[in-house]
């Protein structure tokens, strides 16, 4: 892992270090190996209309977008917080086009496109009022970008039938990703982030510490891909075996990385890819570079 950011180096964050770091997050977390349903080096997942290649195109399609969501927060960092949103959903839109046209229409990195131009645009708020770039303070605005998210969007359909989303929601109280954003990320701050800052310093292996992270999340992540693809019983079976492989240590334990390579033969059977978990754990490795800081409230 490279350095976390100082005081110093924060203080002259650039359009340039965010697109790196956005880039550099989505490659690693890609490239990692073995990914259980996921595409990753080993195999393609769960998923027949995606690969490596893919995912490194649609990488480096999204990641210069990033710079037009920092603007936008910079360049309304005056406003009301709850007004910046409906600003970025339009470049959120042109960055999927991109996605889709060099992934030929696959949905490589929708998610991601959501959780990283939400941290680019806070990032941007941050630097306009000249505040230090701190975990709990990107975090924080980004809760803040995405107030009663959840409630405005899932909570009553729209008509036409129900979205994925709302039905999740609707049936099974699930929020997904706008939960997530809502929350400020809060299962990468209370759960990812202290098992990856924790192997790291007892191991120093970004590839253990992410895998064990990514264990955690698929443990306790209520992925609503998995729901989409396997329904409840989809996401209890994923849920329950990282379980248990944590209880045996995971990845840390003598063998934890063939179990996870088993594990990744089983969910390729049952069709089953936790592509929310994947998404939380590149958003976890982006926030280890910056400071945690104080709770913050804008």
């Amino acid at each position: 892992m490279s350095e976390i950011l100082t005081a110093d180096t924060v203080s002259s964050f650039t359009e340039e270090r965010l697109e790196n770091l956005v880039r550099s997050a989505l490659l690693t977390e890609v490239r990692l190996t073995p990914k259980p349903g996921l595409v990753d080096i080993r195999n393609t997942g769960a998923h027949k209309d995606m690969d490596l290649a893919s995912f490194e195109r649609s990488t480096a399609a999204i990641v210069p977008w990033m710079t037009r969501f920092y603007r936008m927060g910079f360049e309304s960092a005056l406003g009301e917080a709850q007004a910046v949103l409906p600003m970025l959903r339009p470049i959120g839109l042109a960055c999927e086009c991109d996605m889709l046209q060099v992934t030929g229409g696959v949905n490589t990195h929708r998610g991601a496109i959501f959780a990283f131009g939400l941290l680019s645009a806070a990032i941007g708020r941050l630097n306009a009022k000249k505040e230090p770039l701190e975990q709990n303070r990107i975090c924080d605005v980004v809760a803040r970008f995405c107030r009663h998210l959840v409630a405005k969007e899932l909570s009553v359909s729209k008509g036409g039938g129900l979205s994925k989303s709302e039905a999740h929601f609707l049936q099974f109280g699930l929020s997904g990703a706008r939960g997530e954003a809502e929350s400020g990320f809060c299962t990468v701050r209370t759960q990812a982030l202290p098992v990856y800052n924790r192997v790291m310093e007892e191991w120093g292996d970004t590839n253990l510490a992410l895998l064990q992270t990514l264990l955690h999340l698929m443990a306790w992540n209520d992925d609503t891909n998995l729901v989409a693809r396997g329904g409840l019983e989809g996401l209890y079976y994923v849920q329950q075996q990282a379980q248990e492989l944590l209880w045996e240590g995971g990845v840390l334990a003598k063998g934890g990385i063939e179990a996870m390579q088993q594990l990744d033969d089983e969910l390729i059977l049952r069709h089953l890819s936790p592509g929310g978990s994947a998404d939380l754990l590149a958003v976890t490795w982006f926030l280890s570079h910056f400071p945690a800081g104080a709770l913050y409230r804008d």
